[in-house]
């Protein structure tokens, strides 16, 4: 059982992070700081239940996300404006799909991924249906495990295995879209001029 007394020096450390994930949640800045509040006032709330030694970055995420799904979900804002916050997250491609560099040079998928802005991926994210953006966003932006994300999200490993195959498939497919837009990957085959009959 765990001290309130105690709940700023262990729970503060982690507000940069919570922010981070509630602006890509709520998909605005305002609405963000509120989501982020609202955590800090139930988890101080709710530190008496924390059971000390355990993941508290874990036990706050799920407070975060319980507060998004139960306060947030029906406003479904449109994004204002777009900030992915730090060069790590502009390589969010680049770890979607657990995929590494070739050692002797970028793959054609590198190079089209480069040419990807980031205004361009945040949109290809914030498309996602939000129980797959969710589950992207805690394993590959927030680097949850599996288990870490089925107990946030309170739902079955599986369901976190099949959201989370399903939203980088979906994301995978949209950024493609957006190199295709841009010349920068060959049009799908329907896309193309068929070819001249009778040559």
């Amino acid at each position: 059982m765990a001290d309130q007394a105690t709940f700023a020096d262990q729970a503060m450390e982690y507000m940069d992070q919570l922010y981070s994930a509630a602006r890509r949640m709520t998909r605005n800045a305002a609405d963000a700081e509120d989501l982020v509040q609202e955590t800090y006032l139930r988890a101080y709330r709710g530190f008496g239940n924390y059971q000390q030694g355990t993941n508290l970055r874990a036990w706050l995420f799920r407070i975060l996300t319980n507060a998004f799904i139960n306060s947030y979900r029906s406003k479904q804002r449109k994004p204002q404006s777009v900030n992915l916050g730090s060069v790590e997250d502009l390589y969010l491609h680049q770890r979607l799909g657990g995929d590494t560099r070739a050692a002797l040079g970028a793959s054609a998928e590198d190079v089209l991924m480069e040419q990807i802005t980031e205004s361009e991926i945040v949109e290809a994210l914030e498309s996602l249906p939000e129980e797959y953006r969710i589950t992207v966003l805690l394993a590959d932006v927030e680097g949850f495990a599996y288990k870490e994300i089925a107990e946030i999200l309170d739902v079955p490993m599986g369901t976190v295995m099949s959201r989370l195959h399903r939203g980088r498939k979906s994301l995978q497919k949209r950024l493609l879209e957006f190199g295709k837009l841009r010349g920068l990957a060959d049009p799908p085959d329907a896309d193309r001029a068929p070819a001249s009959a009778g040559i």
